[in-house]
This record gives structure tokens, C-alpha cells and sequence, in this order.
């Protein structure tokens, strides 16, 4: 089943979030046919910060890595790490030629506004002419920002300049879900909330892709504090894979390590 036919199934696809191989390799083995990548957990695994165009070379050496696994990938490239149409549609193509199966570009600006509308256009226009079947998933961060903006025409705008998918994170109402649903013909991301309507009702409401964007990197900081205090005071410690399973993430002709027992 290809990427785009993910968003088409009886449920939403769930997309999970790696910023590694291991991270990636892992929720291979638990089934899942396509992986994205959180721009959070790449930046900070390089010690860079987010939302700022810093990891573009990051984010292409993991994508190159990643698309060795029995999976589609798509990748977070923040707000396509460049203002140029050119120079983004250039990495649309570099990221495509490696197999990379979409991307996901956002109209954040430094973690602080929004991009113009029309420019925004161009940047999604760019990739699409540069890379026709890679499946662009145009994210507006009016919520995320707390702009106060009405998304909808971001997203109309989007889709009408060639995005196959659109992506309002920070969305937990649901009526303002169904309204995004409602404006646009092209599958519809929300970001998962614990705030928020589950699985079940999102597929309701008309929901075709969740992601979990950088909540698995999190979990996984937070594992690493709650094994070590463990350690300290004594405590149990909750099961971890094997050495040998972490091992064979890497080995030839092995996508991934079972699951840990417990």
C-alpha cells in the first residue's frame, strides 16, 4: 500500500515520531507501515534548537538512514530550512531521490510567527513541481503559536497550491476539527492530545492521519530519568529491551527488535 493510500483506509493512519534509527526500527517491529520524524527529537538529540532551521543536514542524514527500513518516511523538515522556493524544492528532490516518501513543512518562523500565506504557497508549490510524488503535508501553527488566526484559509491556500495533506497541530476541539475536515478535499493531520478526542472519535470527525510529533522523544527522556532514579534509591527497574535485541536493530536484513517482555 503506498503512502498516499495510507490516509484513505477504514482508520487514520497513526503516525509515530523516531528522531533515530533505533527509535524508527522499533515501532517497525510493532507494525507500523510508516514512520514520520519529530524535528523536536532531531534537534535536540544534536544539541540544536527547534523550529530554527538549524538541523537541515541532521534531518537529510537521518532520512538517508531511516529509508534503509521496510517502511515509508516521512520527514519533518520544519519550514523547509529555507525562504527560497528554489533551495526548498531542492531538498524536496534530494529527500525524494532517497526514497523518502513525504514531508511535512510548517509556516512557523522561528517559533515565534507565521509565515506570509502567499510565500508559504510557493515553498509547497516548490515541492510538488520538484518532487511530484512526494506526498506534502503543509502544517499551519496558527494554534500552536497562539495567534489567534482562523486556520482555514491557511489551509484552503495550502491545498490549493498543491499540498496533499494539511496539519493543524494544537487542535483539541472538536468542532474546530470538523471545520478543518470540512474546508479542504485533502486528508486532514491533527497533532494527538491527551486533551483531546481519541482515535475512534477523530476517525469520526474525519480525521485521516495523527501524529504523535515529539511525544514518544519525550516519553523516552522521561524513561531515561525514571531508570536511573531506580537505579538509586533501589527501586525495580522497569523492563528495558537486551543488549542483543538493541544489537540486531543494525544487523543486516533486520528491521527491528521484539518487544520487551513485560
Amino acid at each position: 500500500m503506498s503512502f498516499t493510500d495510507l490516509h484513505h483506509g477504514p482508520e487514520p493512519l497513526l503516525l509515530p515520531n523516531a528522531w533515530d534509527y533505533a527509535s524508527a526500527a522499533v515501532l517497525v517491529a510493532e507494525g507500523f507501515p510508516a514512520i514520520g520524524t519529530t524535528s523536536l527529537g532531531v534537534a535536540a538529540a544534536a544539541g540544536l534548537p527547534d523550529g530554527t532551521g538549524a538541523t537541515r543536514d541532521e534531518t537529510v542524514a537521518l532520512a538517508r538512514r531511516l529509508t534503509r527500513l521496510p517502511c515509508h518516511v516521512t520527514v519533518d523538515i520544519e519550514g523547509g530550512f529555507s525562504d527560497d522556493p528554489g533551495e526548498v524544492a531542492a531538498l524536496g528532490a534530494e529527500l525524494a531521490a532517497l526514497g523518502v516518501a513525504g514531508v511535512n513543512i510548517e509556516d512557523g518562523r522561528d517559533n515565534v510567527r507565521l509565515a506570509d500565506p502567499a510565500q508559504q504557497c510557493a515553498l509547497v508549490a516548490a515541492l510538488k513541481s520538484a518532487a511530484p510524488g512526494l506526498f506534502v503535508n503543509a502544517r499551519t501553527d496558527t494554534h500552536w503559536l497562539g495567534t489567534g488566526e482562523d486556520p482555514l484559509a491557511r489551509v484552503r491556500a495550502y491545498a490549493d497550491a498543491g499540498a496533499d495533506g494539511v496539519f493543524v497541530p494544537g487542535l483539541t476541539g472538536e468542532t474546530s476539527i470538523a471545520a478543518v475536515v470540512a474546508a479542504v478535499d485533502v486528508p486532514v493531520n491533527v497533532l494527538f492530545s491527551p486533551a483531546g478526542p481519541g482515535l475512534g472519535r477523530l476517525r469520526e470527525l474525519g480525521v485521516r492521519r495523527v501524529s504523535c510529533g515529539s511525544l514518544l522523544f519525550r516519553a523516552a527522556l522521561e524513561a531515561v530519568v525514571r531508570t536511573v532514579d531506580a537505579v538509586a534509591s533501589g527501586h525495580e527497574i522497569p523492563p528495558v529491551p537486551a543488549y542483543a535485541d538493541v544489537q540486531a536493530l543494525s544487523s543486516p536484513g533486520t528491521a527491528a527488535a521484539p518487544r520487551p517482555p513485560g
